[in-house]
């Protein structure tokens, strides 16, 4: 059986397609997504009001992407897991913390980047 490969145009047409039905079903399936989501376009918003310049103001809203891209990341681990099997292992488990870890780094980054930028003004 041959797998037939796009390429092109088509290729990344796909890939966008396939994208998008990820990011439909984390925001439909996964709280933590759109508990972040719905943070991220908030400060999204209000960094449009601050006195800084556009340097600044894209790594505001790159601290944010990257939290959104770590917690992709972290809900694709915990499907994978699942997928796996849904028994209690113990390896299981600890891919699960560490992503979650992740998460948890990608938001203190995200925290510290705003907080330095806002004590500064």
């Amino acid at each position: 059986m041959t797998i037939q490969k796009h390429k092109g145009f088509k290729r990344i047409y796909l890939a966008f397609i396939n994208s998008l039905q990820g990011f439909k079903w984390l925001v439909r399936n996964e709280a933590a997504f759109q508990q972040e989501l719905l943070l991220i376009a908030m400060l999204s918003a209000i960094s449009f009001f601050l006195p800084v310049s556009l340097l600044i103001h894209l790594l505001l809203i790159v601290s944010l992407l990257f939290v959104l891209l770590i917690e992709v990341i972290n809900t694709a681990i915990e499907v994978a897991i699942d997928c796996i099997s849904t028994e209690h292992h113990p390896l299981s488990g600890l891919a699960k913390d560490l992503g979650s870890l992740a998460v948890f780094i990608s938001l203190a980054i995200a925290m510290t980047t705003w907080g330095v930028v806002l004590w500064q003004l």
